[in-house]
C-alpha cells in the first residue's frame, strides 16, 4: 500500500493525555512518516521488553518490519503511538483476525513503564475498535510478563484465559461496561489529582522574570513568596541581574543547581514559549503563567495561547493560566503564596477556584475580612489548560479542603463537570457563582463550543450534581461560612430566637419565602441576659421538631454583647444542629463567635457565622438545607438494561446513516422500531392526504379514531381546533375532514393523520437533543403553547437516576396537573418517570440522535400513550468529551477546556 493509498484516520483519534504521574503526553494514529521515530524508539527498548513483545530475540527492525508497522489502514489494522518531547515512547496496535475480533499488543519504552501508558493505549485502541465494529480483543502474552497480564486484568473487562504452547491466551469483550468505565474514571481522577498536587506542594519554585524594580510583577511575585514564609526554596531567574530581593539570580532555569518543581512565569508573552523549552529541559513539573497578551487580546493572542499550551503538553508540562493571578496554599508545612495578591489568606477549610485575575485579589480580601479562611486558592486566568474540573479532582481527596468554592466565568466541559461535581458533592459541598448566567456571555480568552441548550439546562445541571448555585460572591461567602463551621441540618424546620420582634418577623417571612418552616419562635425581652439567651437556645436545639436555629441579637445601648457572644459560641460548638446568627450586624465569623481550631484555622468547627441582615442568614441556611436534602435522597439506578435492546437500536441508526450520510428525519416506521428498542411504544398513526384515504384508515383501525393536523404551524393551537375526536364512520369523517380543512388549509401542508382514539390523560412532552457543549440534554413539560411561552420545562443531563426523573416531574410549575389538580385523577407518575428515563438513556447511548421529541404523550391514571414523536439522525462530527477514553481538551479554537 502506497502512502497515497492509505486512508486518513479520524481526527478525534488524536489527543493529549494525562499519565498516571500527572504529566502529559500525546497519543495519535501511526503513519508512514513515523518510520524513523519507530526505529529510534525500538533501539531504546530493552532486550527483555522486545522479547516479551515478539516472543523471540529481535534486536532491530527490518525495513519490511518498519513498513508493516507504520503503514496501516486505520480499519482492520490500527496503531497508536505515544509521543513526548517529539520522541515516540510507546506503540500499541490491533489487527483484525476474524470478523468482530482483533489481536492487540503493546510496547512501552522501559524508562516510561509504570506510568499507566499501556492502559491508556488499551482504552484508545478499544474505542477505535468499537467504532470499526470490533467486539472482542485477544492477546498472546508470555506467562512471566506479569505487568502486561495485569494491564489487561485491571482494565475492567471480563478476561478469559488459557495456556497454549507455553503462551497465555487472553480474550475479552471490549463493550464499555460499568466496571470498565469505572476503572477508567478512577484512573482519570488519580492522574488529574496528581497533576495538581505539585502546584500546591512544591519543594522549590522558580520565578522567571523576577525583577529588582519596585512595582513590577516579577518583584511582587518574589516578595510574596518570601514574605509569605514559603517553606521550600525560591529561585529568581533574571538574565540581567545578579540578585533579586536578596536572592541570587540565575540567567535561566537550567542554571539553577537544584531541582525545580514549579515555575512562575512573568515575562513578555512573546518570550513565554522559550521559557517552556527551558523548563522542560530542567524537568519542571508545571508552569503558572502570570503573563498576559494571549487569548484575551484577540485572534493573534488566541493563536499564541494555542501554541503555548500545545508546546507545554508536548513536553509533559501542565499549565495554569495564562493571564493568571497565581496559586496559594495556606498549609503551614507549605505556606506558598505564588500569586500577585499581597495578602496571604488565613488558614481555613475552603478551596477556591476562580478564573478572573482582577477579581482574585478582591476575593482574597473579602475572605480575610470575613474570617473565613482558605485551604488553597487558584486564579486560572484564561484556564487554557488547568481548569475547575482538575481542581475538583484534587480537592476531592484533599483532607484540608472541606468546602469547594467556584467562581466560573465559563464552563468549557459541562458534561465532565457534572460527572465530577456529582461525585465530589457526595463528600464535600460545592458552592458556585456563574457569571453570564443570563446573557450566556463568555469573557475574552475563554474558548468554548456554542451551546444549543437553554440557560435553564445549565441551572438544572448544577442542581442535578448537588452544586449549590448562588447569585453573588457575597452569597457564596454567606453559605460557605455556614458550611465550613456548622453541621448540616436534618430538615427544613427552623427555630428563631431573638430579642427583636421586628427582626424575628423578618426572619419568619424570609424563611417562608425560601421554603423553610418556622416551627418555633422565641421572643426574648429587649435586654435579655446571657442566661436567658442560653436557656432559649438550648430549648430550641433540644426540640426534636427543630432542625436549625436562627439567633438574632440587637444589644441595648452601652452593652457590648460579649456575654451573649460567649453563649452563642459555646452553644454553637456543642450543638449537632446548625446555628446561624445576626449578631450586632456583624458580617462573617466575628472574633467573639469563633471557636479555636486545633488544625490552625482562624475559626474552628462550631464557630457561629453572623450576617448583617437576618434575611441573608435565612437564605444561606435555605441553600444548606437544599444541599442536605439532596445529599440524603437516594439516587437509584441510572438505567435498566434488561428491557433495552441496544444492538437493535445501534443497527437501526447505523443503517439509517448508511443510507443518508448527511443525516435525515426518521420515518414513523423506523422511529417506532427505535423507540421500541427502548421499550417505548409509539401509538400507530396513518398519514392521509384525502378524505378517501382518511376513511380507509378509519376502517382499517375499526373506527373510534381521531383526525388531526400535525404540521408545526397548527399542532400547538391552544383551542385544539386541529383535532377531531371520536369519529365512528364515513359520515363523521366527512364532517371532520371538511371542518379541519377549512380551519387549517391545504391537507398536504397540514400533515393530516388518523389514529385510534387513545385513553384520556394529561398531555405531556419529553424531548432530548445532542448539544455541542453538553452532549445529551433531556427536558420535560406539559405539552402546549403556554408551556413554551412560560418556559415551564425541567432539564437534566443524562445519565439520569430515578431521583433525577422524579425531580423533573415535580419541579415544573404546572406539575399539580399530574397530581389530581382540582379533583382530577392522579396520573401514572411512575410511567411518566419511566418514559423520561428511557428517552434519556436512548439519547445517552446514541449520540447520532441529534434530536428526539415525544411531543404528545397522554398521561392517564393507568399508563401513558405516546401519540406523536419525531427524531433526527446525524453523523457525529465531534466525539463527546467522555467518549470512553481519557483525553485532555483539544486546542482547536472552538473546543473545551476541560
Amino acid at each position: 500500500m502506497t502512502q497515497q493509498e492509505i486512508p486518513a484516520a479520524p481526527e478525534h483519534w488524536e489527543a493529549d493525555v494525562l499519565l498516571r504521574d500527572g504529566r502529559t503526553a500525546h497519543i495519535r494514529p501511526i503513519g508512514p512518516e513515523d518510520a524513523e521515530l519507530l526505529v529510534e524508539f525500538y533501539a531504546r527498548v530493552s532486550d527483555e521488553s522486545k522479547y516479551y513483545r515478539f516472543f523471540s530475540p529481535m534486536p532491530r527492525l527490518s525495513d519490511r518490519d518498519v513498513a508493516r508497522f507504520t503503514q496501516v489502514d486505520h480499519v482492520d489494522r490500527v496503531a497508536f503511538v505515544l509521543t513526548l518531547q517529539g520522541r515516540m515512547i510507546a506503540v500499541g496496535r490491533y489487527d483484525v483476525v476474524r470478523p468482530g475480533e482483533a489481536e492487540v499488543a503493546f510496547l512501552v519504552e522501559d524508562q516510561h513503564q509504570g506510568r499507566g501508558i499501556a492502559q491508556l493505549l488499551l482504552e484508545h485502541l478499544a474505542q477505535a475498535a468499537r467504532e470499526r465494529g470490533v467486539e472482542r480483543f485477544v492477546a498472546e502474552v508470555l506467562p512471566d510478563n506479569t505487568r502486561m497480564i495485569q494491564t489487561f486484568r485491571d482494565a475492567g473487562y471480563r478476561v478469559a484465559s488459557e495456556y497454549e504452547d507455553g503462551v497465555l491466551m487472553l480474550e475479552f469483550p471490549i463493550d464499555p461496561t460499568d466496571t470498565a468505565i469505572g476503572v477508567m474514571l478512577n484512573r482519570e481522577h488519580q492522574a488529574e489529582a496528581a497533576s495538581i498536587h505539585k502546584f500546591f506542594n512544591p519543594r522549590s519554585v522558580a520565578v522567571i522574570g523576577a525583577s529588582r524594580r519596585q512595582d513590577t510583577i516579577g518583584q511582587a511575585l518574589v516578595r510574596n513568596l518570601v514574605t509569605g514564609d514559603f517553606t521550600g526554596r525560591v529561585y529568581a531567574v533574571n538574565p540581567s541581574s545578579a540578585a533579586v530581593s536578596g536572592l541570587p539570580a540565575y540567567k535561566s532555569v537550567n542554571e539553577i543547581p537544584d531541582e525545580v518543581d514549579v515555575a512562575i512565569v512573568a515575562v513578555p508573552a512573546d518570550s513565554v514559549q522559550d521559557v517552556v523549552l527551558d523548563c522542560a529541559a530542567k524537568g519542571v513539573h508545571g508552569l503558572v503563567v502570570i503573563s498576559s497578551g494571549f487569548a484575551e487580546t484577540g485572534e493573534e493572542g488566541r493563536q499564541r495561547q494555542r501554541r503555548l499550551v500545545g508546546l507545554s503538553r508536548s513536553y509533559g508540562l501542565r499549565l495554569i493560566g495564562p493571564n493568571a493571578l497565581g496559586v496559594i496554599n495556606t498549609d503551614p508545612t507549605v505556606k506558598i503564596n505564588a500569586s500577585l495578591a499581597p495578602l496571604m489568606p488565613p488558614r481555613g477549610r475552603a478551596g477556591f477556584f476562580c478564573q478572573s485575575g482582577a477579581l482574585g485579589s478582591a476575593i482574597l480580601e473579602k475572605v480575610n475580612n470575613r474570617g473565613l479562611g482558605l485551604s488553597t486558592f487558584v486564579s486560572a486566568g484564561n484556564r487554557a489548560d488547568v481548569s475547575g474540573n482538575d481542581l475538583l479532582q484534587y480537592w476531592e481527596e484533599d483532607d484540608s479542603t472541606e468546602v469547594v468554592l467556584l467562581y466560573l466565568e465559563s464552563i468549557g466541559n459541562p458534561r465532565k463537570f457534572s460527572r465530577i461535581a456529582r461525585r465530589v458533592s457526595q463528600r464535600k459541598p460545592i458552592i458556585a457563582v456563574r457569571s453570564g448566567r443570563t446573557t450566556q456571555g463568555v469573557p475574552m480568552g475563554h474558548a468554548v463550543r456554542r451551546i444549543a441548550a437553554p440557560p435553564q439546562a445549565v441551572d438544572a445541571m448544577f442542581r442535578q450534581a448537588g452544586v449549590i448555585q448562588v447569585e453573588s460572591l457575597e452569597e457564596m461567602f454567606d453559605v460557605a461560612q455556614l458550611l465550613a463551621h456548622q453541621p448540616l441540618p436534618r430538615g427544613r424546620r427552623v427555630a428563631i430566637v431573638g430579642n427583636s420582634d421586628a427582626l424575628g418577623l423578618l426572619a419568619a417571612d424570609a424563611a417562608a419565602a425560601v421554603g423553610l418552616v418556622v416551627n418555633k419562635s422565641v421572643a426574648l425581652n429587649a435586654e435579655p441576659s446571657a442566661e436567658d439567651f442560653e436557656d432559649a437556645l438550648d430549648a430550641a436545639i433540644d426540640d426534636p421538631e427543630v432542625d436549625a436555629v436562627v439567633a438574632v441579637y440587637i444589644p441595648p445601648l452601652n452593652v457590648s454583647g460579649e456575654d451573649v457572644a460567649n453563649v452563642l459560641a459555646a452553644v454553637g460548638e456543642q450543638s449537632d444542629k446548625p446555628l446561624v446568627s445576626s449578631f450586632l450586624g456583624a458580617e462573617g465569623v466575628p472574633e467573639l463567635l469563633r471557636v479555636p481550631d486545633v488544625a490552625g484555622s482562624t475559626a474552628g468547627r462550631g464557630s457561629v457565622p453572623s450576617y448583617p441582615a437576618v434575611e441573608a442568614a435565612v437564605r444561606a441556611l435555605a441553600h444548606v438545607v437544599d444541599y442536605a436534602v439532596w445529599l440524603r435522597t437516594p439516587d437509584g439506578e441510572t438505567n435498566e438494561p434488561d428491557t433495552v435492546d441496544h444492538r437493535t437500536a445501534k443497527r437501526l441508526v447505523n443503517e439509517t446513516l448508511g443510507a443518508h450520510p448527511e443525516g435525515t428525519d426518521l420515518d414513523q416506521d423506523t422511529l417506532a422500531k427505535l423507540l421500541g428498542a427502548y421499550d417505548i411504544a409509539l401509538w400507530p398513526a396513518r398519514p392521509v392526504a384525502s378524505y378517501d384515504e382518511a376513511v380507509a384508515a378509519g376502517e382499517a383501525d375499526g373506527w373510534d379514531v381521531v383526525l388531526k393536523a400535525t404540521a408545526d404551524h397548527v399542532r400547538e393551537r391552544p383551542d385544539l381546533a386541529h383535532v377531531w375526536r371520536n369519529i365512528e364512520g364515513p359520515g363523521e369523517m366527512r364532517s371532520a375532514w371538511t371542518s379541519l380543512t377549512e380551519i387549517v388549509g391545504d391537507p398536504e401542508r397540514a400533515g393530516f393523520i388518523v389514529q385510534k382514539n387513545a385513553r384520556p390523560g394529561v398531555p405531556i412532552s419529553i424531548r432530548s437533543i445532542e448539544d455541542p457543549l453538553f452532549g445529551p440534554v433531556v427536558s420535560f413539560g406539559i405539552s402546549g403553547p403556554l408551556t413554551e411561552l412560560l418556559s415551564d420545562r425541567a432539564f437534566r443531563i443524562p445519565p439520569l437516576t430515578r431521583r433525577d426523573a422524579a425531580s423533573m416531574v415535580r419541579e415544573i410549575k404546572s406539575s399539580p396537573m399530574l397530581f389530581g389538580y382540582r379533583g382530577s385523577e392522579v396520573v401514572d407518575v411512575a410511567e411518566v418517570e419511566r418514559l423520561i428515563r428511557r428517552v434519556a438513556q436512548l439519547q445517552n447511548d446514541l449520540p447520532q440522535v441529534r434530536s428526539l421529541e415525544l411531543s404528545l404523550v397522554l398521561a392517564g391514571a393507568t399508563g401513558a400513550t405516546v401519540l406523536t414523536a419525531a427524531a433526527r439522525i446525524e453523523p457525529v462530527a465531534d466525539p463527546r468529551s467522555d467518549w470512553f477514553v481519557r483525553r485532555m481538551p483539544s486546542l482547536a479554537g472552538d473546543t473545551l477546556p476541560g
